[in-house]
């Protein structure tokens, strides 16, 4: 699964101007420039999911107003779901789903919104990733994307490479994943029949379980490069 429709690197003239015009609320003449456009990456394992959720908690406590949304969850539902346990109801954001007239519908409808949660923000396309950006600087919505960086292969997905080309900040979440060896986990290596996958689609859902057909562990740049799993083929 990837998307090819990555924009180009500059803006045109009427491009520019469209944008700038985009950029300022209706009424006040007011350039948006609060909101910010974070990523927050890891392997597998790392907590991405389970700070989504916290990050979602934080805010909603103090009285902002946000949406929870996700693309391929683990559990193949509507919803953010860790391996700790937690879960929260959230938007399958699908190909066709539009973030920033999502975000529009919802104004109209008189909610107040303050900032998206974006999980598995890697399985996003492109084209959501700019929508991520436009939500920030035209409209002054704070985005917090999650998600892996590297595919099964060690390739960037296309939506992480241009979230790291666009977001204010990037951060490497600090939970250490360990490979089976002790070092440092790294990189995500599909496993199919015992043996490290090398080829086929970018995208497969698979568990972390000994037992699944298909299944995704967490590898050293060392074991990965090798496809030495240790005990657990």
């Amino acid at each position: 699964m990837t998307d090819d429709s990555r924009p180009s690197r500059s803006l045109s003239a009427g491009d520019e101007s469209a944008l700038a015009q985009a950029c300022f609320s209706a009424g006040d003449g007011r350039l948006r420039q609060g909101a910010a456009l974070k990523f927050f990456w890891g392997p597998m394992d790392c907590g991405k999911s389970t700070m989504a959720l916290q990050m979602n908690y934080n805010h909603a406590r103090q009285g902002r107003r946000g949406l929870v949304l996700t693309r391929i969850d683990r559990s193949l539902g509507p919803q953010i779901t860790t391996r700790i346990g937690l879960a929260h109801e959230a938007i399958e954001v699908t190909e066709e789903l539009d973030l920033c007239e999502l975000v529009k519908s919802r104004w109209a409808e008189g909610d107040r919104l303050d900032y998206l949660i974006c999980d598995e923000a890697c399985f996003y396309t492109v084209r959501h990733v700019e929508q991520m950006a436009e939500l920030v600087d035209c409209y002054d919505v704070d985005v917090f994307a999650f998600g892996l960086a590297s595919d099964f292969r060690s390739c960037l997905f296309p939506a992480a490479q241009r979230l790291f080309e666009l977001a204010d900040e990037v951060s490497r979440i600090q939970v250490e994943v360990l490979c089976w060896c002790g070092r440092p986990g790294q990189l995500n290596a599909r496993v199919v029949g015992g043996t490290v996958a090398r080829h086929g689609e970018q995208v497969v859902i698979g568990d972390t379980v000994e037992a699944a057909d298909v299944r995704y562990q967490v590898l050293c740049r060392r074991h990965f490069r090798s496809g030495d799993l240790g005990d657990n083929r």
